[in-house]
């Protein structure tokens, strides 16, 4: 079974930073697409950064420059930096796969809090 497992999140100020972790455990398909997804309490929930297996990036405009996504595919493992953060990026973040296959499976995290405040 394909799990994720994210950490890293907690309580900063703004301008602080974090730096979330996503293991992924379970055999997976290479070819993969990573990413980080994110929903506060009231509102959507919006893809915030995802990469490709090679390395490949994209970002939403509200966070572009000041987060950054990376994965290491040894371990199976992406990671969201993120810098200079204000209270609006407040939200649970889940870290999302989606194996690129003809079927497209996705799977989801458990989600973990960031919280920012003034």
């Amino acid at each position: 079974q394909v799990q994720l497992v994210e950490s890293g999140g907690g309580l900063v100020q703004a301008g602080g930073s974090l730096r979330l972790s996503c293991a992924v455990s379970g055999s997976i398909f290479s070819d993969n697409t990573m990413g980080w997804y994110r929903q506060a309490p009231g509102k959507q929930r919006e893809l915030v950064a995802a990469i490709t297996s090679s390395g490949s990036a994209n970002y939403a405009d509200s966070v572009k420059g000041r987060f950054t996504i990376s994965r290491d595919n040894a371990k199976n493992t992406v990671y969201l930096q993120m810098n200079s953060l204000k209270p609006e990026d407040t939200s649970v973040y889940y870290c999302n796969v989606q194996i690129w296959t003809s079927f497209r499976p996705n799977y989801w995290g458990q989600g973990t809090q960031v919280t920012v405040s003034s």
